[in-house]
C-alpha cells in the first residue's frame, strides 16, 4: 500500500460548470476512499488554483471550487505551481519531512511518460513509483484530456534536465555562506580546500546543506549535488566539467589519470592543469597532496581500513613514480574527520592500530577501544619518508572532529546511514 498518493491535474482543463464539478468529486472521492485509510500523504498536483492544462508554453487554469469540492479538498495537499520541476520538488520535500518512500501516482494517460522523466531526475532509488492512470469522466465521457501517449525524445529529456537545473539554481543557500577550509602550506599555485555542511541547496536534514555526493541508498537526487558541486566550483574558480571523485572502496587502490581507470579506487593523482581532484569525507579522512616543485597533486580517501591498508602512502608512491616527485616537496593536508573522541572499533580490529602505535589507541582493554585514524596516518606518512612539519593536520578546523561538530561537517558515525558528504579537492590552476 501506498504511503504517499500523488494526483496530476497538470494536465486537464476543468471548468465552472456543475458537471465538471461532480467529475472532479467523483474522482477524488475515489481516491480517498482507496487510499486514506493507510496513505499518510494525499496531494492533488496542479498549475494553479485546482487544476491546469498545459498547451504549449502557456498554463491556462481555471475552477472555482464549489462547497463540497472545497470540503472533499481537506483531505488532499495541494501543490500549485507554475512548472512541474517546481511543483514535484516542493512535494518530495513534503514526502521527505514525513520520511516516506513509497509512492503512487494517478496520472493521465499521456503524461504518465512526461512525469516519469521528471521523477528519474528529482528522486532517487529510495523512493519506490508505481503509476495509475487517471479518468475523469462527467456522465459518462471524458473530460477535456488527450488520450494520446506522449514519447519523449532525447532532447526533451535534456531540455528536463535544463528545466529542472535552472529551478534548483534559483533556491536560496540553507544553513548560512559556503565556507572552505585551506591550508598555508599549499602554494597558490593550486586550488584546493575541503567543504563543511553549510551553503548548498540540500533540505534533507542530515544531508543539508552542502552535501556532494549522490548514491541510490540517499535521498538526495544527482541534479541537487550536482548544483552544489556547481556552486562549489563557482566560488573556488575550477570547472566542474573537469571534476573527478575517487570510487570509494576502503582500500588502497590508486588512479593515476591518463591511464585506465580502475573499477574502484581510494586514491587519485594528477599533473593535468585544470583538472579537479577530490576524496570523500563523513568521518574518513579526506587527504590532499601537493608538490609545487613537480607541479602534481594527489588525494585520498582514509577511513579506518584504507588507512592500515596505507592507501596515504600509495598515494605519495604513485606521485614519486610517475611524476618524479621527491619526498621533501611533497605535501600533505588532512581534512577534517571523526576524532579518538568519538570513532571505536572492535578490539580485533583496534589491535591493528596498537601494534602501529599504543598511542592511536584508547581504552585498548574495552570492548570496543577508541581509535586515532588521524594520528596512525601521521605516523605512517613520516615513516614512509613525509617530512614531519609538511604534514598539515591541526588548525584551520582541520583537527575538529566530524562527529562532534553537527553545525560544521557531515558524519556517519552521528547520522546513520542517510549521511552527507564533504570533500578534500585539489586542482592544479591552469
Amino acid at each position: 500500500m501506498a504511503e504517499a498518493v500523488l494526483v496530476d491535474f497538470f494536465g486537464l482543463k476543468f471548468n465552472s460548470q456543475k458537471n465538471s464539478h461532480q467529475a472532479l468529486l467523483k474522482t477524488l472521492n475515489a481516491v480517498r476512499y482507496h487510499h486514506a485509510a493507510k496513505a499518510k500523504f494525499l496531494c492533488i498536483i496542479c498549475c494553479s488554483n485546482i487544476s491546469c492544462e498545459r498547451d504549449g508554453a502557456h498554463n491556462h487554469c481555471e475552477l472555482e471550487a464549489s462547497n463540497g469540492l472545497s470540503t472533499l479538498l481537506r483531505g488532499f495537499e495541494t501543490v500549485s505551481n507554475p512548472s512541474m520541476d517546481a511543483s514535484l520538488y516542493t512535494i518530495k520535500q513534503k514526502i521527505d519531512e514525513k520520511n516516506l518512500t513509497s509512492i503512487k501516482v494517478i496520472v493521465p494517460m499521456h503524461r504518465k511518460t512526461l512525469l516519469k522523466a521528471f521523477i528519474d531526475q528529482l528522486f532517487t532509488d529510495v523512493y519506490s513509483f508505481e503509476f495509475e492512470d487517471l479518468r475523469v469522466t462527467s456522465r459518462g465521457d471524458p473530460l477535456k484530456q488527450s488520450t494520446e501517449i506522449n514519447m519523449i525524445t532525447a532532447q526533451e529529456v535534456e531540455a528536463i534536465q535544463n528545466e529542472i537545473q535552472t529551478y534548483l539554481r534559483s533556491l536560496p543557500a540553507l544553513r548560512g555562506e559556503l565556507t572552505i577550509i585551506t591550508s598555508p602550506l599549499i602554494s597558490d599555485i593550486f586550488l584546493h580546500g575541503f567543504t563543511t555542511r553549510t551553503g548548498g541547496i540540500s533540505y534533507i536534514p542530515t544531508l543539508s546543506s552542502f552535501n556532494l555526493f549522490s548514491s541510490s541508498k540517499r535521498r538526495d537526487p544527482k541534479v541537487v549535488v550536482q548544483e552544489n558541486l556547481r556552486r562549489l566550483g563557482n566560488a573556488v574558480g575550477f570547472n566542474v566539467e573537469k571534476f573527478y571523485r575517487i570510487k570509494t572502496d576502503h582500500a588502497n587502490d590508486v588512479w593515476i589519470m591518463g591511464r585506465k581507470e580502475p573499477e574502484s579506487y581510494d586514491g587519485i593523482t594528477t599533473n593535468q592543469r585544470g583538472v579537479t581532484i577530490a576524496a570523500l569525507g563523513a568521518d574518513c579522512i579526506p587527504i590532499v597532496f601537493a608538490d609545487p616543485v613537480r607541479k602534481s597533486c594527489g588525494v585520498a580517501h582514509a577511513g579506518w581500513r584504507g588507512t592500515l591498508l596505507g592507501v596515504a602512502m600509495a598515494t605519495v608512491n604513485a606521485m614519486i613514480t610517475e611524476y618524479g616527485c621527491n619526498l621533501e616537496d611533497i605535501i600533505v593536508v588532512l581534512g577534517p574527520s571523526v576524532g579518538p573522541c568519538c570513532f571505536t572499533l572492535p578490539r580485533e580490529s583496534a589491535k591493528e592500530f596498537h601494534s602501529l602505535d599504543p598511542e592511536c589507541v584508547r581504552l585498548f582493554d574495552s570492548p570496543n577501544p577508541y581509535i586515532d585514524i588521524r594520528k596512525a596516518t601521521r605516523i605512517l606518512l613520516e615513516r614512509g619518508g613525509i617530512l614531519p612539519q609538511n604534514i598539515q593536520d591541526l588548525n584551520q578546523d582541520l583537527d575538529l572532529c566530524t562527529s562532534c561538530h553537527p553545525d560544521k561537517f557531515f558524519s556517519h558515525v552521528r547520522d546513520g546511514l542517510n549521511f552527507g558528504t564533504q570533500i578534500g579537492f585539489i586542482s592544479i590552476r591552469e
